[in-house]
């Protein structure tokens, strides 16, 4: 999750334990799991979540949401960790993980395992987004293909 600073001792963490975001995404998670979502609950719960985001990162959310749906409408959604997510056949495929979640400076599209982008021995699986233009959407959409099989 969150990059951890070091101690400058070379041993690992200054602090211990999980930083109050990691935590709320973890009991994010929980509530998820517990929720036994519609598709239309899964729907409502990202499109709330993506009401919540810090204007820049509403705005790409949810740009970046539309055009998922729009691509790949066979995907449902429901959040992951509190983050606007999309499944296929009740696996996670991919996720937005918007700037403000961790206090990093950009936003992230991610993929899980189950999109399969395998590239030899090592490829990429969470890109950097600041801005969704036709570029990014062509990119994207290539993404969502190959995963989607």
């Amino acid at each position: 999750m969150a990059g951890r600073k070091s101690d400058g001792k070379g041993g690992g963490n200054s602090r211990k334990g999980f930083s109050p975001e990691e935590r709320a995404a973890m009991k994010e998670r929980v509530r998820e799991m517990k929720a036994a979502a519609t598709a239309a609950e899964g729907e409502a719960e990202v499109l709330a979540k993506i009401a919540t985001m810090a204007r820049a990162d509403r705005t790409l959310a949810g740009r970046v949401h539309a055009f998922i749906k729009a691509t790949a409408p066979n995907l449902t959604s429901r959040t992951w960790y509190g983050m606007p997510a999309y499944y296929k056949d009740g696996e996670l495929l991919c996720h937005f993980q918007e700037s403000g979640k961790f206090g990093v400076r950009y936003s992230t599209i991610g993929f899980s395992d189950e999109a399969k982008l395998d590239d030899g021995r090592m490829w990429p699986i969470a890109f950097a987004l600041t801005e969704l233009t036709a570029t990014e959407q062509t990119r994207i959409a290539a993404l969502l293909k190959r995963a989607m099989g």
